[in-house]
């Protein structure tokens, strides 16, 4: 059901008043729709929304993400109550890893570092030495000495950038996003010609060919900094479309430009089906219902809290220094 203006206010007035009686806080991601945004205590990626998943002081945690994420914000908070609008929003790279398969390949090299991606679930972070996002896996992968071995997983994209930018020879895991493979290298070469002046900025979980086209590649809350300090008018934006709305808040007078998807319809974009089961009614419903609730055993989180809280040792340590 598509919300009218009027209904879409009233709803995100409902959530702001439930939120402040139930002490609860909104963590968003960057690929939500604009209207859950908007109700956000904090918007991020997901190095930004683990750090605040693990400093908040909030009795209930509302993740408007997908399930992975939640998952996270309860291995760090196993007292809180984390709450995801709908608890199917999964992720197609979460899922190319299943955890048994996983832990023969892990076991198959016993000598090595585990690092894992972030976009994982909790059975994988407990097979792992230590976890990266996108904007710190280049310091996560430096902080492992360089005798020692390394397995990286779920996304083989990924992995295959930062083999390039460490000079590592890491062992990949055969994963992808669905989101981030769908970019069109074609038609986005049409828009650069179109464009001859836009500058392309890609995520780097896509693919290595469009990462090879790139003027900057990083993770979201790097390209929304890019595009703040660039001096360049016009931008392909090759990740998610959610971003959009942010880099539209930040920088109003830039062009800012989706890239398409290899799909032969209208749509110029590429979205994330599992970030948009998510609505403002179920974020509604579930802050009132305080369900669907994360659960976990106690035995899986604390496996897993560990290489969670060695990566945010080691963002903590590279931003001191």
């Amino acid at each position: 059901m598509t919300l009218s203006l009027k209904n879409t206010v009233l709803l995100q007035e409902h959530v702001l008043k439930l939120k402040q009686e139930k002490d609860a806080i909104i963590l968003a991601h960057y690929y939500q729709g604009p209207e859950i945004q908007d109700v956000a205590d904090f918007i991020g990626d997901s190095l930004g929304l683990s750090q605040k998943a693990a400093s908040t002081k909030a009795k209930i945690i509302v993740f408007a993400g997908v399930h992975f994420m939640a998952e996270t914000a309860k291995i760090l908070n196993p007292t809180k109550k984390v709450l995801l609008p709908d608890i199917n929003a999964g992720c197609s790279l979460a899922a190319s890893c299943s955890p048994k398969e996983f832990e023969t390949f892990v076991k198959n090299h016993p000598d090595h570092k585990v690092v894992s991606y972030i976009n994982c679930s909790a059975e994988i972070k407990a097979l792992s030495d230590v976890i990266c996002t996108s904007a710190n896996a280049i310091d996560i992968i430096n902080s492992i000495p360089k005798n020692i071995p390394i397995i990286f997983a779920p996304d083989k994209n990924l992995g295959k950038y930062l083999i390039k930018k460490t000079g590592r020879d890491l062992i990949l895991w055969d994963g992808v996003c669905e989101v981030h493979e769908a970019f069109s290298i074609k038609k986005i070469e049409h828009l650069q010609l179109l464009h001859p002046n836009a500058k392309l900025i890609v995520h780097p979980e896509a693919k290595e060919k469009l990462l090879e086209k790139a003027d900057f590649i990083g993770s979201t809350s790097a390209m929304l900094k890019f595009l703040k300090q660039d001096k360049g008018n016009e931008f392909i934006i090759a990740t998610e479309v959610g971003i959009l709305h942010q880099m539209k808040k930040e920088s109003p007078n830039k062009i800012l430009i989706p890239a398409p998807i290899n799909e032969d319809n209208t749509c110029a974009c590429s979205e994330c089906s599992y970030m948009k089961m998510n609505t403002l009614e179920k974020l509604y419903l579930c802050l009132s219902n305080e369900s669907p609730e994360i659960t976990l055993t106690e035995s899986l989180r604390k496996k897993a809290l560990h290489p969670i809280q060695r990566m945010l040792d080691l963002s903590v340590k590279k931003t001191l220094n």
